[in-house]
C-alpha cells in the first residue's frame, strides 16, 4: 500500500461517515491535493531540511569528495527555475541547496530601493524572501506532481497497466524541489535581542541554516569592500547563542550556525575586548592591537590605555573612535575566530577571503584543524573575485615555479584575450574547472556557493535580448535567443501559463464544479502550440 493510496482510503472513509452531503467529495482528489501540500509550515520545512544537511554534513566528514553546492537567488521564481533545472538535467537535488544573499536581498529587495550591502535594509525582507522561496519551490511540486497526474489519467483511459503502474511508482517516490536554504543574517541587525527575533522569524519561514557575520552591526560593510570592522569574540557568541536559543525554542534541535569572520580583510574594531587575566580570549584579541608603548608622562586627554606585561600600551585610535589592529594579523586572527565560534556553538565556518586560493583557504584550515579536527567551511565562490585574472596568475606563478618560460606573459595584463588561447589560459581554467573539488579535498570545504550569480546573469541576459530585439534583429532577437532554444532545450517556462498554474487551477475547477467547470486548456488555448 503506497501513501497516495492510503490517503485516498482515508478520504473515502471520512466520506462514508460524512454521508451523502459529501458525495462530490472525489477522495482521489483530496489525495492528489494532499501529495501536492506535503509541507504545511515552514517549520516542517526547516525540519526537513535540517536532517539533509546534517545527514550531509556526516558524509562529507566521511569522504570529502561529497561537498555540497548552491547559487544564490533573489526571487522565489529564481530559486524554482535553478531546482526545476537540477532536476531536469541531474535527475536528483542531492547535495544541491539555495543560498539567500543580504547583498542581494539589499540590492534588489528593498523597499527604499538599491541599497549597498550595509544591513541598512528592512531586516523583515529576509524571512519574507524565504517564504517566497519556499512558496514558488512548493509550486514546482504541486506542478510537476499535476502533470504525472494528468499522465496517470491518460494511462488508464487508455487502459496501458503498466504504463500506471510505472507513473503511479514515480508518484510514490516523488522527490521535492524543497531543499536546504543557507539564510544571511547579516551581522544580526542589532543586539543580541534583535538577533533572536529576526533569527525566529527566518526559522518560521523555514530557513534550516543561518550565517552570521563578526562585523559590528551598525558598521556593517560587504566582505569584498575596506572598512569592516570586527567585535570582540564576546559579542559574536553571544548572537551565537541567540540563533541556536531561536531554534531550540522553535523546536528546530539540528538546526545550523555558519558563522562567518571577516578579519582577513577587516583592520578595524569598535571597541577593546574584556580581560581579566594574561592569555584569556579577551587578551588574546586585544594582543592583535596596533599599540605604542608609553610611560605615564606621555598620556593623553582622553587616552585609552592596556597594561600588558607589565607596559603600558596606547591602542592607536583613529578619528572615528575605532581601533586598529596591526597589519599582517588577519590570518592569525581569523584562526583564533573560527576555532572560539566553534568551541562556542557554530557548526561551520565562513573565512572571507580575498582572493580564490586553495592553498591559502587550506593554510588556515590546517591550523583551526588542529584545534577541531573537523572543521568544515561554507565558501564563498564571490563573484566579487576576477576569477580570469586571478587564476591565470596563479598559473603564471606555478609556471614559474616549474621553471617554465614565462616571458610571454605579462603577469599584470593577464585578463587580455590575447592570452585565451595560450597553455597558460588553459591551465588556468582547468583549475577553475576543479577548484571546488580540490578546495574540498584539501581544504575542509564542505558547501560551495556563489553569492550573487543569478544577479548578473539576469543582467547578461537582458543585455543580449535588448541589444538585438531594439536594433535590427527585432523580434528575431527573441524568437532566436529566448523562445527557440526554450522549445529545444526543453525549458519549462515556455508553457508559461502551465508554469504560472493554469493547468492545476484547470483541474481545482473539476474537482469543485464537476462537468460545469469552465476551463483555460481547451483547443483555442496557444499553449497547445508548444505540444
Amino acid at each position: 500500500m503506497t501513501a497516495y493510496q492510503d490517503d485516498i482510503d482515508a478520504i473515502q472513509a471520512l466520506k462514508a461517515e460524512a454521508g451523502s452531503s459529501w458525495d462530490a467529495i472525489n477522495p482521489e482528489s483530496v489525495a492528489r491535493m494532499r501529495a501536492q501540500n506535503r509541507f504545511r509550515t515552514g517549520l516542517e520545512i526547516a525540519q526537513y531540511t535540517a536532517d539533509i544537511m546534517r545527514r550531509d554534513m556526516g558524509e562529507y566528514d566521511a569522504d570529502h569528495s561529497v561537498y555540497t553546492q548552491s547559487l544564490g537567488v533573489w526571487h522565489g521564481f529564481i530559486g524554482q527555475q535553478k531546482l526545476i533545472s537540477i532536476k531536469k538535467h541531474l535527475k536528483t537535488t542531492n547535495k544541491r541547496y539555495l543560498y539567500l544573499s543580504g547583498w542581494m536581498v539589499a540590492a534588489l529587495r528593498s523597499e527604499f530601493g538599491p541599497l549597498p550591502d550595509q544591513s541598512m535594509h528592512e531586516k523583515t525582507s529576509v524571512p519574507a524572501l524565504i517564504e517566497e522561496l519556499y512558496t514558488f519551490l512548493r509550486q514546482a511540486d504541486a506542478r510537476e506532481l499535476d502533470l504525472l497526474f494528468t499522465q496517470l489519467d491518460d494511462a488508464r483511459a487508455a487502459g496501458d497497466d503498466t504504463a500506471a503502474e510505472f507513473i503511479q511508482s514515480q508518484i510514490d517516490n516523488y522527490e521535492t524541489h524543497v531543499v536546504p536554504i543557507i539564510a544571511d543574517i547579516d551581522a544580526g541587525f542589532g543586539n543580541p535581542e534583535a538577533t533572536y527575533l529576526l533569527a525566529k522569524k527566518m526559522i518560521e519561514a523555514g530557513a534550516c541554516a543561518i550565517q552570521i557575520e563578526n562585523q559590528v552591526s551598525d558598521e556593517k560593510q560587504c566582505g569584498h569592500q575596506d572598512g569592516k570592522v570586527t567585535v570582540p569574540h564576546e559579542d559574536f557568541v553571544a548572537k551565537i547563542n541567540a540563533v541556536r536559543y531561536a531554534f531550540l525554542e522553535l523546536g528546530i534541535e539540528n538546526g545550523v550556525i555558519v558563522a562567518r569572520t571577516d578579519s582577513l580583510g577587516a583592520g578595524l574594531t569598535q571597541k577593546l575586548a574584556v580581560t581579566s587575566t594574561p592569555g584569556d580570549l579577551g587578551d588574546q584579541y586585544n594582543s592583535f592591537l596596533d599599540v605604542e608603548e608609553i610611560d605615564g608622562a606621555d598620556l593623553g586627554n582622553g587616552d585609552v590605555i592596556i597594561k600588558r606585561d607589565g607596559k603600558l600600551l596606547r591602542p592607536k585610535r583613529l578619528a572615528s573612535n575605532l581601533y586598529q589592529f596591526r597589519a599582517g594579523t588577519g590570518e592569525d586572527r581569523v584562526v583564533l575566530d573560527c576555532i572560539t565560534s566553534l568551541r562556542n556553538g557554530a557548526d561551520l565556518l565562513w573565512i572571507e577571503t580575498e582572493k580564490p586560493h586553495v592553498e591559502q583557504i587550506a593554510g588556515m584550515v590546517d591550523r583551526i584543524r588542529e584545534e577541531i579536527p573537523n572543521a568544515k567551511l561554507v565558501y564563498n565562490n564571490s563573484p566579487s573575485f576576477n576569477w580570469t585574472l586571478n587564476f591565470r596568475q596563479q598559473a603564471y606563478d606555478l609556471f614559474e615555479k616549474e621553471g617554465k618560460d614565462v616571458s610571454a606573459y605579462d603577469r599584470s595584463a593577464l585578463m587580455s584575450v590575447d592570452y585565451d588561447e595560450t597553455e597558460l589560459a588553459q591551465r588556468a581554467d582547468e583549475m577553475i574547472r576543479t577548484f571546488q573539488r580540490d578546495g574540498s579535498a584539501r581544504a575542509g570545504i564542505f558547501h560551495h556557493l556563489i553569492t550573487l550569480p543569478t544577479y548578473h546573469t539576469a543582467a547578461l541576459s537582458t543585455d543580449d535580448l535588448a541589444k538585438g530585439y531594439f536594433a535590427e534583429e527585432g523580434m528575431l532577437a527573441y524568437v532566436k535567443g529566448v523562445q527557440r532554444r526554450e522549445i529545444r532545450e526543453g525549458i519549462a517556462t515556455v508553457k508559461h501559463q502551465n508554469m504560472a498554474g493554469s493547468d492545476m487551477g484547470d483541474n481545482h475547477k473539476e474537482y469543485f464544479a464537476g462537468d460545469a467547470a469552465l476551463k483555460a486548456g481547451g483547443k483555442d488555448n496557444t499553449m497547445n502550440q508548444f505540444s
